[in-house]
């Protein structure tokens, strides 16, 4: 879909969404658990419905009324065929718990995913029982029953991979460890899965190293649990906020789990009186996209790095930020691993950009418009991937959006 958007109006209050990234989480517990579960999801995306889709595939009697999830006991079965869609998180969290459980599947995926790393969970996964089918192929085969032991994994690898073995390892018979070498990158995905594991009765013991599970346990259902405010998708109508559009972001917890609530603090330091602004994206790697509009609409120069896991994201992240902040009028260039952005205040003027199936450079585009004027989005579709009512939001809080035959 092609839109021109202007969001120069933008004003007003919006609840943020529910959080994608603990959606996946507590609906994975709860689809483990031997006991009912009710999830208030007040919002769902495509990504978010891609793990319903795949639990309820893989045995959990899963519906969705009156935005909550209500998940019965599970029941796997022996076989299963299910779509991940083009969620990464899908795939990553449930691949090491279909092979726990032993469950013989095939896992299609979509768009880009194929393409995304398995790497060294795929090979982890492998040395312990389970048998699969090449990386990088859909659908990807999985056979075998994983065994619990040491799994060791570079800290600096993909926050999914961990949070996938954390799943999966209390349900093996053997007791386990998961070894961590190096820095530890984007840690608070990996809190986050380890705050609902202790919500359904997980135990997981953090040593210095890593991480220890005993073996046998039992998800346990706490009966009702909450999907707390999204900050990822917060972050953006915080940045028009900080461009000046007089809005106000509601259901944010500002003692949240997420990494992404660090979108206030580097916000206040883009609009500072600093000269020259260094950004680390190591653990919030999905803000660079509006972060680098903010800093494009500043007279400064901005400098974002240690974020080169986002060249395998939807898109080429690096690249495609690159080109909207060379659309918008600002000068930027990319780095092995981030960007440098000259803002320019007073050059910004209307663009046109093609979001690459890319729901977060659509929505960066969008609020680019509060200082570009009218921004043309081809593939504006996109943010039905983690915010399908972006543009109906955009529209209510006074902005104008134009559909383009």
């Amino acid at each position: 879909m092609k839109l021109t958007v202007n969001g120069k109006e933008l004003h007003g209050t919006i609840p943020a969404i529910a959080s994608k990234s603990m959606a996946h989480r507590l609906l994975i517990c709860a689809a483990l658990s031997g006991d009912p579960s009710q999830i208030r999801c007040e919002t769902v995306s495509e990504d978010i419905s891609a793990t319903a889709e795949c639990l309820s595939a893989l045995g959990c009697e899963l519906t969705y009324t009156g935005g909550t999830y209500y998940a019965s006991p599970y029941r796997h079965p022996e076989r299963a065929v299910i779509d991940c869609k083009e969620s990464g998180s899908t795939l990553r969290f449930l691949l090491p718990v279909i092979c726990a459980l032993g469950i013989t599947a095939r896992l299609n995926m979509k768009g880009k995913l194929p393409s995304r790393p398995l790497s060294p969970l795929y090979g982890e996964l492998e040395k312990h029982g389970a048998r699969m089918s090449p990386e990088g192929e859909s659908p990807l085969l999985v056979s075998g029953k994983l065994r619990g032991g040491t799994y060791t994994l570079k800290a600096d690898v993909s926050s999914q991979f961990i949070s996938g073995l954390l799943f999966a390892l209390p349900l093996c018979e053997e007791d386990s460890q998961i070894i961590l070498t190096g820095r530890r990158e984007s840690p608070s995905y990996v809190d986050m899965t380890l705050s609902a594991l202790r919500a359904y009765g997980i135990k997981i013991n953090e040593t210095k190293d890593g991480y220890q599970i005993p073996a046998k346990q039992k998800y346990r259902s706490p009966g009702s649990v909450s999907v707390e405010g999204d900050w990822s998708n917060a972050a953006f109508w915080l940045s028009a906020a900080a461009l000046g559009a007089p809005l106000t972001v509601t259901g944010l917890a500002h003692d949240s789990l997420q990494g992404d609530r660090a979108i206030s603090s580097l916000l206040d330091k883009l609009t500072s009186s600093e000269s020259k602004i260094f950004i680390d994206a190591e653990d919030v790697p999905d803000l660079v996209p509006i972060i680098a509009v903010v800093a494009a609409a500043q007279k400064k120069t901005t400098v974002i790095y240690n974020a080169s896991r986002l060249r395998l994201k939807e898109s080429d992240r690096i690249g495609t930020t690159a080109t909207l902040i060379r659309a918008m009028g600002a000068s930027v260039s990319q780095t092995e691993d981030g960007l440098r952005i000259k803002g320019a205040p007073e050059k910004l003027h209307p663009a046109t950009m093609d979001a690459s199936g890319d729901h977060r450079i659509a929505m960066a585009a969008a609020i680019a418009s509060v200082v570009c004027g009218d921004v043309t989005i081809l593939g504006s579709n996109a943010v039905n991937k983690s915010y399908p009512s972006f543009f109906e939001d955009f529209r209510r809080l006074g902005g104008t959006v134009t559909s383009i035959f």
